[in-house]
């Protein structure tokens, strides 16, 4: 039986992040107008397709809107995409979310999510940190009901509400665990 090293298995996240960069999520290198339409259009279809995602909105401290998340894995994989923090429905950051991954697995997918910070503290310590990671406690939004999403089917004292959206591919299913996401400048 062989044994995998931490060593082993950062290079092949690393190298499985890589090439889901490099392949682009039709991104490519994107100046802030350009993210900002592309956010612009996440958000309009978010509140389209779940109309009460705008309570949750009008709740939020802020919002990071990652309009393109590509996944991709053949054993190895990672995921990429670029998006905007706002304030006020301002953009006032800029952020690439990265992700690598080991194990049984097979295929692509595209899609879109946002994080909603529900309080100051948690958006202070996201903006603060120089490159945030989600975790196990991040609370997702799940939509059990066509069209029911809304703030009222979520717990109003989460720190930070996730809602992944948009999915397309062949990978099923999309969590953010252990995703990385980093300011940049576009």
């Amino acid at each position: 039986m062989s044994t995998i090293s931490r060593r082993s298995f950062l290079l092949a996240a690393g190298a499985g992040t890589a090439l889901t960069a490099a392949c682009g999520n039709g991104i490519g290198n994107s100046n802030a107008a350009t993210l900002d339409a592309r956010v612009d259009a996440t958000r309009d279809y978010l509140f389209s397709q779940y109309p009460g995602t705008r309570d949750l909105a009008e709740k939020a401290q802020g919002i990071l809107w990652m309009p393109l998340i590509t996944e991709a894995g053949f054993f190895v994989g990672g995921s990429y995409g670029r998006g905007a923090l706002r304030i006020d429905n301002v953009s006032v950051d800029y952020y690439s979310a990265t992700q690598g991954s080991f194990g049984f697995q097979i295929g692509a997918q595209q899609y879109a999510h946002a994080l909603f910070f529900m309080t100051q503290e948690a958006l202070s310590e996201f903006r603060g940190s120089t490159g945030w990671s989600a975790g196990a406690d991040l609370e997702y939004a799940v939509n059990d009901q066509a069209g029911n999403l809304s703030a009222k089917t979520l717990t109003a004292m989460d720190p930070i509400i996730a809602i992944v959206f948009g999915q397309a591919g062949l990978i099923i299913g999309a969590s953010l665990e252990g995703t990385k996401y980093t300011r940049i400048i576009p």
